[in-house]
């Protein structure tokens, strides 16, 4: 019997053994990506270290050990999974095939417990190359994108120095977010790590104020910008710049940094972002009564949905269609906030509903501290040279700017969430790896997500979610105690064993069971995902055992 071996064209390339010329007719193994991983910005292998949890006790693994293992799958992409795993609102989520079924699996949640066992077991980052290389790189900024990079780029052998503005690494994540989404303990241990690895940092050093750019681009052989949207927007209105009315990144600045800000008892939050969310539930913390004024409705508003709800909870007014026009002082210290009514008109640029004054609507709010969170943009000063458009600095895809060398990503091309930040950071590095061996880098073209109208949901057993205990409002107002718990253990394996393992073998046996020309083979010493296999010269071509497999991992001959 002759065997010619070939690789089909798919989405993930594999060898298949053809027989005779006639395995066109027979069904195929085809990796395929589950679309957990192509919503994530940072593509972890969300599937990878679910499975590899869930399978544990197949594979003769103890849950410590599984959990090491997906600790070092998750941080092959993204270093900080306990950071991550309390402040990502985790788009992931909302491509989980299991949506359809019975509810998205816990991706969030899991990942906390990947990341806390990881600092709980001191594990380290690991190295790509032992070989040290002479090329040195800067990074500006310590906020999730630029240590992503620091990260990706140390591990390959580079040598790295970050700059930092601030007295401590984190960027927005320490002085953007506050202690009770996320302890600075974690934020510490989790940077830490990626010091570890040999790179330098350079606290209190503004680049383009206390080092000029210009030295960077001399001394470094090539520069990463990951400076964060620190800079807040004025609400644009008559009196906006009284000593009571603060842009909402500064108020939280100044809170995050230790310092003592007395907002009074009655504070006005002007938008509908996560920092105005963050700003208002800050302002409750202090005792304040609060009321957060956004000019759309609810439904527009671009906050983290459960955050909208926690603040909500937490006893914050929402004041919807309103806009402030003038601030006024008043006796005390007080501030008359006048505002005006809004109805929604035709969509602008953003696809939302554009806000239009209501003529002879005008209201009054009398309050003591007015926080501004309508806007915020990247501090570029001192680095004129940098292409930007409108403060935001111009890129490629691969996050390359117009300048040989220098890259930029996170904040400081577009305000994201920290996930997209971190994807910015590692993407940028593998390109600046490519720029330094002589090489152009191109983004791989992502592969086709495997959908759920492509598996058999009925398979899968329905399993309620697990989700985190969490602190009653009316106990967490009273501090900055953190708010969410770390899933059990025991919640955790069980979340794990939701994952359908979408486009990947699970061993589920099925394939096996009902091959009516006993085909299918398993063999428990193959890796992960590949432990069935087909005998090609038994194969009739019924394409049974691709009617019959969930996870939508085998495929019908495409023909030659």
């Amino acid at each position: 019997m002759e065997y010619e071996v070939i690789k089909l064209k798919t989405a993930s390339p594999e060898e298949v053994v053809v027989v005779n010329g006639a395995s066109w007719k027979c069904p195929v193994y085809v990796r395929r990506m589950p679309p957990c991983r192509s919503n994530c910005p940072t593509s972890e292998d969300i599937r990878g270290y679910l499975t590899t949890v869930a399978q544990a006790k197949d594979n003769n693994i103890s849950i410590d050990d599984a959990l090491d293992e997906a600790w070092y799958v998750l941080t092959d992409k993204n270093p900080f999974p306990a950071i991550h795993g309390r402040v990502c609102p985790h788009p992931c989520e909302d491509g989980c095939n299991r949506l359809y079924k019975d509810g998205s699996v816990a991706i969030n949640s899991f990942e906390r417990v990947i990341g806390d066992h990881g600092l709980k077991r001191g594990l380290k980052l690991r190295m790509l190359t032992e070989e040290k290389r002479d090329k040195k790189i800067a990074i500006v900024g310590s906020g999730p994108s630029g240590m992503s990079c620091a990260y990706q780029l140390a591990r390959r052998g580079f040598k790295v120095t970050v700059f930092e503005s601030n007295k401590q690494t984190g960027g927005m994540l320490r002085y953007g977010i506050p202690k009770y989404r996320l302890p600075r303990e974690i934020l510490d241990a989790e940077m830490q790590r990626v010091l570890d690895l040999g790179v330098e940092l350079r606290c209190n050093t503004k680049v383009g104020v206390d080092v000029p750019f210009s030295q960077l681009r001399k001394e470094f052989d090539a520069i990463y910008i990951g400076v964060g949207a620190q800079k807040g927007g004025t609400l644009g209105i008559p009196g906006d710049s009284l000593p009571n009315v603060m842009s909402g990144v500064g108020f939280l600045f100044k809170i995050n940094n230790g310092e003592n800000v007395a907002v009074g008892k009655k504070v006005v939050v002007v938008g509908g972002g996560n920092t105005a969310i963050d700003a208002a539930r800050v302002s409750r913390r202090l005792g304040a009564d609060v009321t957060l004024l956004y000019r759309r409705t609810r439904n527009e508003m671009p906050a983290i949905k459960e955050e909208i709800s926690a603040a909500e909870a937490e006893g914050i007014q929402f004041h919807f269609l309103a806009a402030p026009v003038s601030a006024e002082t008043k006796g005390s210290g007080a501030v008359s906030l006048k505002c005006v009514k809004m109805k929604l008109g035709e969509k602008d640029k953003s696809g939302r509903a554009r806000p239009v004054p209501v003529p002879g609507s005008e209201f009054t709010l009398e309050v003591n501290t007015v926080l501004s969170a309508v806007g915020q943009e990247p501090d570029l000063a001192g680095m004129a040279e940098l292409p930007n458009n409108n403060s935001w600095i111009v890129t490629n895809a691969v996050r390359e700017t117009s300048i040989p060398g220098v890259y930029a990503g996170g904040d400081a091309v577009t305000v994201d969430i920290a996930v997209t930040a971190v994807g910015h950071g590692r993407k940028a590095a593998r390109a600046i790896n490519a720029y330094l061996h002589g090489r152009a880098y191109k983004e791989p073209s992502p592969p086709r997500p495997v959908k759920h109208t492509e598996m058999k949901l009925d398979y899968y057993k329905n399993a309620p979610r697990n989700d985190a205990e969490e602190l009653a409002p009316e106990t967490r107002i009273r501090g900055f105690e953190e708010i969410h718990k770390t899933l059990t253990m025991e919640q955790a394996v069980a979340e794990s064993k939701r994952c359908m393992s979408c486009g990947l073998c699970f061993t589920c046996d099925r394939c096996r069971i009902f091959c009516p020309r006993e085909a299918v083979s398993k063999d428990k010493n193959r890796p992960v995902g590949q432990k069935m296999f087909s005998d090609y010269t038994r194969c009739s071509g019924c394409h049974i055992c691709a009617e019959v497999c969930p996870s939508g991992y085998i495929e019908m001959g495409m023909g030659l």
